[in-house]
């Protein structure tokens, strides 16, 4: 991926957890990543927003204060393997269709829909550089009124855009709405035209398992997985897949509850669970 030599294809999604008191990330929030860590691994940290005006949920990270900055460095400076922090700009959680919420310039066309994504993402690379960039996007997210009536066409002018910036980190692109069938999720597999528009690397995400995941590398329809709830269980979640074994079962009802432990940092190793 880029100038990162990944180890293996098991990316941890940014996942919102709402224990950062305060807007300002804590010390167990930098356990949480490192018992996640492989060598060479990559997590991707939940959303960190820009402003007190742009949070979409309580107690999620903050970047606009020094007390915030700080913390996040004292993070940084934790053993981890990469760790790419995701930037949270507005309370919608895709920055794609902003109808409604930016009206004139950022709003009605095709190309003005997709302008504030586009001149953020101009600004950051301008900053650091495109190989350090890489973007989320929900073609087909219906959360928080969300949503375009065509999402094929408007992502696609959006790869597009990254396709300008030469070796951009990654785009990861989450599938649409999944359902249960004999208690195995079925995953649509849409975003292949956005992998194949891409230039550089895929991440999709998505109701995946070991073996979804493991088939749709293999066929190249993309590169690299993410895996929101079960890495969240699995603290040594690669090394699982690895081994073909049982998985810890998640809590949904503890997934933004607010204790910094519960949850959070208490799910047990693989070697834990087996002298159980």
């Amino acid at each position: 991926m880029g100038r990162f030599e990944l180890s293996h294809r098991v990316v941890l999604a940014p996942l919102t957890r709402c224990r950062s008191y305060g807007n300002v990330p804590q010390p167990h929030a930098a356990l949480h990543y490192s018992q996640r860590a492989t060598k060479s691994g990559l997590l991707i940290a939940e959303a960190t927003s820009v402003s007190a005006t742009a949070q979409g949920f309580p107690d999620t990270p903050g970047i606009w204060t020094q007390q915030q900055s700080s913390s996040r460095m004292g993070m940084r400076r934790s053993p981890a393997p990469t760790i790419i922090y995701r930037l949270m700009l507005s309370p919608a959680r895709s920055t794609r269709s902003l109808d409604g919420f930016i009206q004139m310039r950022y709003g009605g066309s095709l190309e003005n829909r997709c302008r504030f994504a586009v001149e953020v993402i101009d600004a950051i690379v301008h900053e650091i550089g495109a190989d350090r960039v890489g973007i989320r996007l929900s073609p087909f997210t219906d959360y928080m009124d969300c949503f375009d009536s065509n999402p094929h066409v408007l992502d696609t002018y959006m790869v597009q855009q990254l396709n300008k910036h030469k070796e951009f980190l990654y785009c990861h692109m989450v599938e649409p709405h999944m359902t249960i069938v004999d208690g195995r999720m079925q995953i649509p597999h849409v975003l292949l035209p956005f992998r194949k528009a891409f230039n550089d690397t895929f991440i999709a995400a998505g109701g995946y398992d070991r073996e979804e995941g493991n088939k749709v590398v293999i066929d190249g329809y993309t590169d690299l997985i993410a895996y929101g709830r079960l890495f969240l269980a699995n603290l040594d979640f690669p090394k699982r897949f690895e081994l073909d074994v049982p998985l810890n079962k998640y809590d949904r009802s503890m997934f933004y509850m607010q204790d910094p432990i519960i949850g959070y940092t208490d799910y047990p190793f693989l070697d834990d669970s087996n002298t159980e």
